[in-house]
């Protein structure tokens, strides 16, 4: 119901919980499949819109969602506290059995009251089975633990040290370097960072510049996106659509920028950073130069704690 009006992002985790919502429902019965391929049915066919049919699915999860329509206990159940207090305290867990961080609680949660509330609006439930549970999520910490953030002097080390990610010559980890200047020195979320686009920006030879954000691209999967690409294009978080912010950048960023553009001009649609091909920058390889740099950042925080 909620498939066309939700981010692909958005539609990833809600099948996470979903998935995790209904092993929790599961029924000590013979014949379980492996917990892996039972976590690949789910995800990849149960809780995808359009679900796919039976014909186009491998026999192995065809065989496991049948199982899991015998194991699967109905919906009634839930109106036994012991039940539903049991598929809560589920949604605590990460899959290895430790327990997840309150945000994820907190999310995997709302999906539930979500479906529960839908089940009742069609009639499925007679009643609200959450409402006698006394069941709470710790909050989560909102401050940012400083000694995990870079001082100035390890964030110049570090985006010095991205340049040379890949070899020189294969220039990937110069085509980074201006997007990870971005997130330190202007504070843009990735999504952001990878949709800034040269006509949104003024960057003057001299002094501050400025950048008008008004989408982003988070990465989601083509699973999740209604056009099969692996980026999905969206306004800003937490605003209206349509709306937009300017971040003041400054002139060390602006320096940056203007270096990255002189040296790989921009991609086919403006935006600043695009890797060789001319496509977005994936996270995967944000991740790989990020490892790269672990050493190097190590090594800068020790030196920082010599000179202190």
């Amino acid at each position: 119901m909620r498939w066309p009006l939700i981010a692909a992002k958005t539609r990833d985790e809600t099948n996470d919980a979903l998935c995790a919502i209904t092993q929790a429902m599961f029924r000590d019965i013979a014949r379980r499949p492996d917990d892996q391929l039972l976590r690949r049915a789910l995800r990849d066919f149960a809780f995808v819109v359009p679900r796919p049919k039976p014909r186009g699915m491998p026999a192995d999860a065809c065989l496991a969602l049948r199982w899991v329509e015998g194991a699967s206990r109905p919906l009634a159940d839930l109106l036994d506290p012991a039940v539903m207090r049991a598929v809560l305290e589920a949604l605590r867990l990460k899959r290895d059995g430790t327990v997840a961080a309150a945000e994820t609680q907190r999310h995997k949660h709302k999906i539930l009251v979500n479906a529960v509330r839908y089940a009742m609006e069609q009639g499925k439930l007679h009643r609200d089975p959450l409402a006698p549970i006394s069941w709470h999520v710790a909050e989560p910490v909102q401050q940012v633990d400083p000694r995990v953030v870079a001082n100035p002097a390890q964030a110049r080390s570090l985006l010095c040290a991205v340049s040379y990610v890949g070899g020189y010559k294969r220039a990937r980890g110069r085509r980074l370097a201006g997007l990870f200047a971005s997130m330190y020195y202007a504070g843009l979320r990735p999504a952001e960072a990878v949709a800034v686009a040269l006509p949104d920006c003024v960057l003057p030879a001299e002094g501050w510049g400025q950048v008008t954000l008004h989408r982003t691209l988070p990465q989601a999967g083509t699973r999740w996106t209604d056009t099969g690409r692996v980026h999905d294009e969206r306004g800003l978080k937490n605003r209206p659509a349509g709306d937009t912010r300017l971040v003041p950048l400054p002139p060390q960023l602006v320096a940056l920028w203007r270096e990255h553009i002189d040296s790989f001009g921009t991609a086919g649609d403006g935006r600043l950073f695009f890797n060789e091909r001319g496509g977005r920058p994936r996270s995967w390889s944000r991740g790989r130069a990020k490892g790269c740099l672990r050493p190097a950042g190590l090594s800068a925080r020790a030196g920082s704690r010599q000179r202190g």
